[in-house]
Formats: structure tokens, C-alpha cells, sequence
């Protein structure tokens, strides 16, 4: 029997997280500028989401919009950024590298990952980018402290991904938490949980219009 749909929110302001939380959300992805696909929030509401909501936040780690390929400069803002969200308590970060080849980045993926522990951690969308999916989730189930995985199977949305997602879940279902992401709304989860393999799942709409 399938365990119960956990519906992932990904939100951008504190108002947004308080509705999500009134509709129903088991969980948070916090992130900012959400039209760039998430990037690091401010710390003024990192502190305010985590010491209002009672659901648990994962906070987004990603220092600008574009590819996954990032420079030194980048590379140590973003350490900067793990650094004060451990600090402040945060619970899980949300993040991903790839190399210049869309590979995944191991040294620094596991740099980090070791640098957030015992945050725990999520590989986002960054794997729908990778040429052979199945290869380089191979590849973050060696890198201990990846507990979950965001993605849509490579597709532009979950439903076009169905099959690939139900594939990793097959191969991978044991190591990992797949979060199935990709245009998930409430109107179409009920549909989509019955086609992947999957219990938890990610959206903006997941659990219905924030309209805040």
C-alpha cells in the first residue's frame, strides 16, 4: 500500500508560506525570485518563515538564475549562505551543480554537502539537465548526506516525465526520496499519484492558488 501524498509547497514570501501552511502543506521549499525557478531567500525571511511555520522548510541554495555551472566567487557565497542557515537552524537546504559538460559536479556537490551537515539535503531540478539521468543519480548515491532528490523526470513537466520518474524510482526508490516536481498543481496530483510510484510531490500550485 502506498504511504501518504506529501505535498511540497515552494514558496517565496512569509505570506505565501502562512497560506500554503492554512491549505494543507506537509512541507516548504523556501527560495526567492520563483520566476527564476528559485534562488537563496533573504535572511530576514529565512528567520520569519522559520520561526513562524510549523510545517517543516527546506531553504533553496542557489546564488543566481541560468545553468548550474558555477565560478569560485559563486562557489564561496554559497558556502556563506550554508554556513548561516545552519546557524540559524534550518533543517534541509535545497541545491545542485553540474560541470560545464552536464555532469554532476561531485567536488562540489560534496563540498556542499559535507559543509551542510548534518543539515540533511536535497539535489534539485539541476539533475534534469544531465544527459543520462540513471547514470548521475549513480553518481549522488555515493555522495553520503543527498537524502532527496527534485525532479520531472527530464522532461518540461511530470506528467511528460512519468515513465523516466517511475524508472529512478524503481532503481534508486531505496536510496533516496524522489520529489517528483514539474507543473504539479491540486488539480492534476491526484491523476499523477496514481501514474508515478512516487509519495511525495512539488509545486507552486500543489496545494492549490496562494493568493497572497
Amino acid at each position: 500500500m502506498k504511504n501518504p501524498i506529501i505535498r511540497e509547497v515552494c514558496i517565496d514570501s512569509i505570506d505565501q508560506a502562512k497560506e500554503a501552511e492554512r491549505l494543507g502543506a506537509d512541507r516548504l521549499e523556501l527560495c526567492s525570485d520563483l520566476h527564476l525557478d528559485g534562488l537563496t531567500p533573504k535572511i530576514d525571511d529565512v528567520y520569519e518563515v522559520i520561526k513562524t511555520i510549523k510545517i517543516p522548510v527546506k531553504v533553496m541554495v542557489r546564488c543566481r538564475g541560468g545553468n548550474f555551472i558555477y565560478d569560485d566567487s559563486e562557489i564561496s557565497k554559497m558556502e556563506k549562505e550554508v554556513d548561516l542557515f545552519k546557524s540559524m537552524g534550518v533543517q534541509e537546504i535545497v541545491t545542485g551543480a553540474l560541470t560545464v559538460s552536464n555532469h554532476i559536479d561531485q567536488n562540489l556537490t560534496r563540498r556542499l554537502v559535507d559543509r551542510a551537515f548534518p543539515m540533511k539535503v536535497t539535489f534539485h531540478k539541476a539533475i534534469d539537465y544531465t544527459h543520462d539521468m540513471l547514470d548521475q543519480i549513480n553518481i549522488l548515491s555515493k555522495i553520503k548526506g543527498i537524502n532527496s532528490i527534485l525532479t520531472s523526470g527530464g522532461a518540461k513537466n511530470a506528467a511528460e516525465g512519468v515513465d523516466k520518474i517511475n524508472k529512478i524510482i524503481n532503481k534508486f526508490g531505496n536510496r533516496f526520496k524522489i520529489i517528483v516536481a514539474g507543473s504539479i498543481t491540486n488539480k492534476n496530483l491526484e491523476k499523477l499519484s496514481k501514474e508515478i510510484k512516487a509519495n511525495e510531490f512539488h509545486g507552486k500550485k500543489i496545494v492549490g492558488d496562494l493568493n497572497v
